[in-house]
């Protein structure tokens, strides 16, 4: 008899996507601080946690929730938070100690407009160089951004993954639109997804070098209270932890901790080329204006236009091979964004002048709609 395959047909909000997202991953800690437009995923996370034997935990602000999670991890949970431009920006010392410590944790970043308090329910693209340069010193980051609610369940299955994997904290940036748009999405309960666990150490406790170099750069990770003790700080460190000032030491391990993630590049850049083939205009767009820029380029080619989009999953380390790609293949690239010119840099820095590069940059709280996009196409090509 064939057996029955399980699955659910939801209507979900992307946040709501996040937490099926995170659950499915192994997600069993999370400590947050309400903040719009992120605030759903504490409220959700804070009766499922509990319901499978997880923990949910609101914490006095940012700050504290950032460095629950980053304690949770080394207890061997698989720790979450989620905020907005704020709290993000409260967050980032602590980042930084998750970066040199090597803890695993991903950080949702639900953007809003800003500085400051800005616009709390309205949304921006504005977090992308914070997400990259937030927290001080030379660092690789890895972060991420959906633009449809399946990819808030994909990529947070991902995020967790690639945290993991690369002993790293992972960032999940979701504009405001895709944290509260819904569509329905299919999830099979027996589909077969890729889960991966960290890395614990197969030898006794007095072998074990906690920071050691191996050849994929990442070290196994103990879980302080099962009997391998080790030394965790924020300062520069030798392979067994203990702060260093030779440089014999500081060089390698910092190059280490790029060289964990640059060597992975394939596995975790992220995106999709749409009809960039033969397009003499192509769009690169991430988040919510990935969707008006798809819908550009179909009424672009109606008109006769061949237009393309590259859509960036990945925003960090910078699809650089991808962006350079359809450099060299179109006459003009546009660059769409909530913000006043972030990625549009990145772009602009690695052009070798194969296509002329534009931008739409729009800060008043709106979406770019594919309206926009396509005027300013007729204003530049």
């Amino acid at each position: 008899m064939k057996k029955k395959v399980q699955k659910r047909e939801l209507l979900l909000q992307g946040n709501e996507a996040v937490v099926e997202g995170a659950l499915k991953a192994g997600c069993n800690f999370f400590a947050g601080y309400p903040i719009t437009p992120a605030t759903e995923i504490s409220e959700i996370l804070s009766v499922r946690l509990p319901q499978l034997d997880g923990t949910f935990i609101q914490m006095e602000d940012e700050i504290a929730s950032i460095g629950a999670v980053i304690g949770a991890s080394l207890a061997g949970a698989k720790a979450m938070t989620a905020t907005s431009g704020p709290g993000f920006s409260l967050m980032q010392e602590n980042i930084g100690f998750a970066v040199i410590a090597e803890v695993p944790c991903v950080i949702v970043n639900a953007m809003r407009g800003g500085p400051s308090t800005g616009l709390p329910t309205m949304p921006s693209q504005s977090d992308v160089m914070q997400a990259r340069w937030g927290t001080h010193g030379d660092h690789p980051i890895i972060a991420l951004c959906p633009s449809t609610i399946r990819e808030c369940y994909d990529l947070t299955i991902k995020a967790f993954n690639y945290s993991e994997k690369f002993r790293v904290p992972v960032l999940l940036l979701v504009d405001e639109v895709v944290a509260h748009m819904r569509e329905k999405i299919t999830i099979y309960e027996d589909e077969d997804v890729e889960i991966f666990n960290r890395v614990k150490p197969t030898v006794p406790p007095e072998w074990y070098i906690p920071f050691e170099d191996t050849p994929k750069g990442v070290p196994a990770m103990a879980n302080f209270g099962d009997g391998y003790r080790y030394h965790v700080t924020g300062l520069t460190h030798d392979i067994r932890g203990f702060p260093t000032s030779r440089p014999d030491e500081i060089d390698p391990f910092i190059r280490r901790l790029f060289r964990k993630v640059s060597q992975n590049f394939a596995d975790i850049q992220i995106g999709e080329f749409y009809q960039t083939d033969d397009a003499d205009i192509t769009i690169i767009a991430y988040g919510c204006v990935a969707r008006s820029a798809r819908r550009a380029a179909a009424d672009g080619r109606e008109r006769g236009l061949k237009v393309g989009v590259l859509k960036m999953n990945t925003i960090w380390p910078f699809m650089r091979a991808s962006v350079e790609k359809v450099l060299r293949t179109s006459k003009v690239v546009i660059v769409p964004e909530m913000n006043m010119g972030q990625i549009s840099r990145e772009v602009k820095r690695v052009n070798k002048g194969d296509a002329k590069v534009f931008t739409i940059n729009k800060v008043d709280g709106k979406i770019i709609t594919p309206q926009e996009i396509l005027s300013r196409i007729k204003e530049v090509y």
